[in-house]
Parts: C-alpha cells; structure tokens; sequence
C-alpha cells in the first residue's frame, strides 16, 4: 500500500479541485435558476452540521480523556495514603531505634556487635524512610499534574459546549433560512425539475465534473486502497438505510429522462456511509444536486452521493468502508428527503444494484 498523503499533497488536490469547479461553474449559462438561490443556506447547513460533527467528536474525546485522569487521580491517591500510612510506620520505627550517642554506649556496657548490629538497622530504616518520602513527594506532584490536567480538560469542555449550543443555533437559522427560500421559489423548482432541458443540464453538469476528476485522479501522487474496488462487486453496502424508489434507467418523473443512478427514500438527517475505502475528491454544492459528495476508489471507480443535508467529509479525506460521510436530506431542490447514489467506471454510470448486497 502506498504512504498516505502529506498535507502539501491534499492541498494540491484541494486547489486542483478548485479550480475545476471554478472552470464548471465559468461555462454555465442557466445562472438564474431558482435552484441557485438555496445554494448558500443549504451550503451553511451542511458546514454548520460539519462543525457540530467535530465539536461533538471532540467532546466525547474530552470525556473519555476526563474519565481516564479521574481514575488514574483516584489510583494515585489510594497508593499516596498506603505509601503516608508506610512512612509514618517507618518513621515510628526510626525514633524507636535511634542512635544512641557515645558516652551511654560506653557506659552501657553492651557488646560492640550488638551495637554494630543496632547501627545497621538504623541506617537500614533511614534509607528506606527516605525512599518512601521521596516516593510520597513524587506522587504529590503527579496527583497535582492531573488536578491541572483535569482542570484544563474541564475548561476545554465547557468551551466545546458553549460552542455546540452556537452552532446549534446557526443551524436553526439557517434552517429557517432554507424554508423560507423552498417556500418563496417551490413552484419554480417544482417545474424546473420537470424541465428536460434542466435534468439534461445537470446531468451534463455532473459528467463534465466526473470527466474533470478523472483527469486529476491520473496523476501518479494520488493513492489507491490497498484492495482492489473491482473484486468488491455483489458484496457492497447501500450507502443509506432506506426505501429503494428511483432504480438505474428508470424515467426520472415526467422528462422520461433515464436515471444514472438510484434513490434510496429516508428521513432527513440519516447517517450516509461510504460503500468502501476511498479519497473523498469532491464535497460541495451542485446545481442539480444539492449537496454532492464524490469517492475514488482507485482503479477509475467513483461513488456518488448527492441531495445530501451535510456533508461531514472535505477533500482529502481518507474514508473506510461503512464510515459516515453525510447525512440524507433534499438539498437541490428535490421533493423527496433521502439520497441520490451512482456508481461510475471510468466516467461512465452504471446500476449500484448490481455491485450492492441487498438484505
């Protein structure tokens, strides 16, 4: 398998990408279309989602973390008070075989080797009774780094929260935002979509994007998965959990215009996950297709996930099979809350039906 990807590498990619939406959007000449108008707040929508995705991950990192200094504080502090309980025995025993000084030893009339023997003893106590408190002096100040560590955590979290509840509030926003827009253009869009003329243009829209790609994906610093896309076919997962209602080549509504891919009907928000290992080497908004993501899988092979609500992936990511990349919703104008999925070989669609497992 080939070495991941530096950061200079996907930023390359990134700017490369770029440029090809640029270029795309540059040779568009239906620039007023209804559609247009829900870009901004369905693009606010699927990064407001995004940032709550991470702030969210981070928090349970920071609970996990929180919960691992807690116990590791409460082992230090039950070996602190045996190590206390220790010393003071020491300490005890250190007084009761103190030294005795030269004229009562003369005097006692004790032999010299019980005196010798006296002596050792001592010296054995005390060097032990150092130890120990070194020791305790020692876990005083790992009990202190995780009280710091604890507190730091603890204030990390409280941001992350207040963070979430804001981002929380954007999505509301702009939420709102959204309805207003389907509300003031519904009727456009309902018979935009039922234009042949615009279900061509974003089809067309879609291919040159797809055919774009491909010519960034041939350069030698992109990497492969380590298994081959072409064995996966028949074992594939649907990327959504959900009702099949628009099949490969069916006529999409009243165009007649052949699907080039399938819709898997579900409520809005619904996890969509990767159908195998992959590079995320799109991730933005479409006319046509509102939110769209787009996976390489080596080998010239894409899979495409659109009228998402959010798309929690950038470009560069590296995904697994079963890893959540979106969440289904009806961005672009569609009617139906759910997910637009293809599958394509070498800039050519193809029915997923026939590479999926089906429960």
């Amino acid at each position: 398998m080939q070495a991941a990807p530096n950061e200079q590498d996907l930023q390359r990619l990134r700017s490369r990408i770029e440029t090809l939406s640029r270029e795309l959007e540059e040779k568009e000449t239906e620039r007023q279309e209804a559609r247009d108008a829900l870009r901004d707040s369905e693009r606010a929508i699927s990064q407001a989602n995004r940032a709550l995705a991470a702030l969210l991950f981070e928090a349970n990192q920071l609970k996990a973390q929180s919960a691992r200094i807690a116990a590791e504080r409460q082992a230090v502090e039950r070996a602190l008070a045996e190590r206390q309980a220790t010393v003071e025995r020491v300490l005890i025993a250190r007084q009761a075989l103190a030294a005795p000084d030269a004229l009562r030893t003369a005097l006692s009339g004790d032999e010299p080797g019980e005196l010798a023997r006296r002596l050792h003893y001592v010296g054995y106590v005390s060097r032990a009774a150092a130890s120990l408190l070194a020791g305790y002096r020692t876990d005083l100040e790992v009990l202190e780094r995780l009280a710091r560590e604890a507190q730091a955590k603890r204030e990390r979290l409280r941001n992350v929260e207040q963070a979430s509840r804001a981002d929380r509030e954007k999505l509301v926003r702009e939420r709102e935002a959204r309805r207003r827009v389907l509300e003031r253009t519904a009727g456009e869009i309902r018979a935009h979509r039922r234009s042949i003329g615009v279900l061509k243009a974003d089809e067309t829209r879609l291919s040159r994007l797809v055919v774009g790609l491909g010519r960034l994906l041939a350069v030698p610093d992109m990497n492969s998965p380590a298994e081959p896309f072409s064995r996966l076919r028949g074992s594939l997962p649907l990327p959504l959990r959900g009702e099949l209602t628009g099949r490969f080549g069916a006529p999409r509504g009243a165009s007649g215009i052949e699907a080039k891919g399938v819709f898997i009907r579900a409520p809005e928000g619904e996890p969509v996950r990767a159908v195998a290992r992959g590079q995320v080497v799109y991730a933005d908004w479409m006319r046509g297709f509102g939110n769209l993501l787009i996976v390489d899988h080596g080998e010239n092979y894409l899979s495409i996930y659109a009228n998402a609500e959010s798309l929690l992936k950038q470009v560069g990511d590296s995904v697994t099979g079963g890893e959540v990349l979106a969440t289904s919703g009806s961005s672009g104008g569609n009617e139906e809350t759910g997910l637009y999925f293809e599958l394509r070989h070498l800039g050519r669609p193809f029915d997923p039906l026939r590479w999926v497992k089906l429960k």
